[in-house]
């Protein structure tokens, strides 16, 4: 019992934990992902981050959480592989079928994937700097 008290006092006095326990995000939200990242792989398209962002919090998941540092990164990988190979066979078809879904104009959202040689819409085109002449 004596031993009991001083472990008592010292998990009273550390609080609860800090850490924050979520579920896992769904198979759908780890297909998603791994498709948007395969489209972009194969066809070169851009990702637009915000609306790649906000199409993964609807399905209670986090960028932080399919990257391939995050914790089900491996998973997405694996996803990723398989879907970048079965594009690759038909990549015409594959393109216009994922700009057709996801693109600038898609059916399913618009703008989570740009065309590669347009700039990022958030930025504004700059202006050419005047350069002196040669002295």
């Amino acid at each position: 019992m004596r031993h009991l008290a001083p472990l008592a006092a010292a998990v009273l006095l550390c609080g609860p934990a800090q850490a924050e326990i979520r579920n896992a995000p769904s198979p759908k939200a780890l297909e998603f992902a791994a498709y948007i990242f395969a489209a972009s792989n194969v066809c070169g398209y851009r990702i637009g981050a915000p609306e790649f962002e906000a199409l993964l919090s609807k399905q209670n998941t986090r960028v932080s959480d399919v990257q391939p540092g995050g914790p089900f990164g491996n998973r997405v990988q694996t996803m990723f592989t398989l879907m970048s190979n079965q594009m690759q066979l038909n990549r015409e078809g594959a393109c216009l079928a994922v700009a057709g879904e996801y693109g600038p104009e898609g059916n399913i959202a618009r703008n989570v994937l740009q065309p590669g040689g347009a700039p990022p819409q958030s930025e504004a085109p700059k202006a050419p700097e005047a350069t002196k002449p040669a002295q």
